[in-house]
């Protein structure tokens, strides 16, 4: 009986093990999966660079040809979009902060804190 509940335990060991052997032969071809997603986008990120580069040199070249300052006109629209993505920050934190003052909770605790 011992030799038997033995074979049982071992098969069970068995059959886990097999299982976990499978499981990190999947999460194997994940990470590869992943590293090759990576990769792609990697390329397609320098690409995009590329042509960005490729086109404010164009750009540089056209206002200049136009008698503007391309740079100085570029460096307004950086301090412009900075500029923007502070309204923006402050907007949402404002909300943030109405919105934990108008919270039901701290609304209830004052009601019952003056009623006492």
């Amino acid at each position: 009986m011992g030799l038997g509940s033995t074979a049982k335990k071992l098969q069970g060991l068995s059959d886990r093990a097999e299982a976990m052997y499978r499981q990190v032969q999947e999460l194997q071809q994940r990470i590869t999966t992943l590293e090759e997603e990576v990769d792609d986008t990697h390329e397609t990120v320098k690409r995009m660079d590329h042509q960005l580069t490729e086109q404010r040199a164009l750009l540089l070249a056209i206002a200049d040809e136009h008698g503007l300052d391309g740079e100085r006109i570029l460096a307004e629209a950086a301090i412009d979009d900075a500029d923007d993505l502070t309204v923006d920050d402050d907007a949402d934190s404002t909300d943030e902060t109405t919105a934990e003052t108008d919270s039901p909770t701290e609304q209830t605790a004052e009601t019952d804190s003056s009623t006492q």
